[in-house]
């Protein structure tokens, strides 16, 4: 079922299509997991005048996508160790990016709002942040249900954080997404 690194449960051209992923765009994936499931394809449309930021709390996972970058020849894909859920822990510049992604992320975040905030610190205004996260268990994957993300309160979040709700759509049977725009 998760062939080819997940790409059945969460398709990242869907994703990218959403947000108008295209060259040049710097953006960074913040929990990216070791098999840098958006990272490279998010590189390979952002081209090599765009930067992809794999950004993880983890240094092995964040070895495990340095070590392919290389082999690979991404030149455009830069390792960050972070704490998201930490103010000011992610080690890029305020106002550079133009999409965050958090795929499979919340679930795991016990402070939304912080973590919001750090999205949008370095975020560019019109900036946007995906949020894409499990509704319902698969087998035994996905978190247990006290842990599955409260999407109304990230949607309130993020409008209190000054942004809009740009989308809202299930991504497939297990997962739902919120594109956030920033409008400040």
């Amino acid at each position: 079922m998760l062939e080819g690194g997940g790409h059945q449960l969460i398709d990242p051209q869907i994703l990218f299509s959403k947000v108008e992923l295209r060259p040049q765009m710097h953006v960074a994936d913040f929990g990216v997991g070791r098999t840098g499931h958006l990272v490279f394809p998010a590189a390979q449309v952002v081209g090599e005048a765009g930067v992809v930021y794999a950004v993880d709390i983890l240094k092995d996972v964040l070895e495990s996508v340095r070590k392919r970058a290389e082999l690979e020849h991404f030149v455009n894909v830069h390792t960050v160790w972070a704490d998201i859920e930490r103010s000011g822990s992610v080690a890029i510049p305020a106002k550079t990016l133009d999409v965050v992604f958090l795929v499979n992320v919340m679930f795991h975040i016990s402070d939304y709002q912080t973590t919001l905030k750090e999205a949008l610190r370095l975020l560019k205004d019109k900036g946007r942040i995906v949020v894409v996260d499990w509704v319902r268990r698969l087998a035994n994957l996905g978190p247990s249900d006290d842990k599955m993300v409260d999407f109304s309160k990230l949607s309130a979040l993020a409008r209190a954080c000054g942004c809009a709700v740009q989308d809202d759509f299930d991504m497939g049977p297990y997962h739902k997404a919120l594109i956030f725009f920033r409008h400040s």
